[in-house]
């Protein structure tokens, strides 16, 4: 445990540090949604309808898992696969514009992820991260790998 690399430094996103976008572009990103997105809201409502009580956005955690049982010391997060660099080095390859600005942004949350994986670990903490496809395609195999933890009893 423990997470030692140097800190990745993303670069401002703004025209004099060569960075450029056009109003459309702008206007559809300030559209995109970090909290409350559909899978999240399908796998809290699959969640709810198994009787399971939770918190959502919990401030006093690392991360401010997307959703968390204090009782159960349990952190789950439901990470987009762009922002979060699902299958990355593949995908590295694919970004054809701004490149100087989103490799060190998605390495830096991935980055982001570790550490808060860490410090939630470090308190106790079992963490679930699913990505938002498998939400879409395969939620009852997500809700029942939380309930199964539950039901275990390997919180305790």
């Amino acid at each position: 445990m423990g997470y030692e690399y140097k800190k990745i430094k993303v670069p401002r996103f703004n025209e004099a540090s060569g960075f450029y976008t056009t109003k459309r572009r702008s206007k559809q990103m300030g559209r995109i949604k970090s909290k409350n997105t559909k899978p999240e809201l399908l796998f809290r409502k699959a969640l709810w309808r198994k009787n399971v009580r939770y918190r959502v956005h919990t401030k006093s955690l690392p991360g401010k898992p997307d959703v968390s049982i204090k009782k159960y010391r349990l952190a789950i997060f439901i990470d987009g696969e762009f922002w979060h660099g699902h299958n990355w080095e593949e995908r590295k390859l694919n970004i054809k514009s701004n490149r100087a600005f989103w490799i060190p942004k998605i390495e830096r949350n991935i980055q982001r992820d570790l550490e808060v994986n860490d410090k939630l670990q470090a308190m106790g903490y079992t963490i679930f991260r699913f990505w938002e496809h498998e939400i879409k395609q395969d939620l009852k195999t997500c809700i029942n790998d939380v309930m199964v933890y539950l039901q275990t009893g390997s919180f305790n």
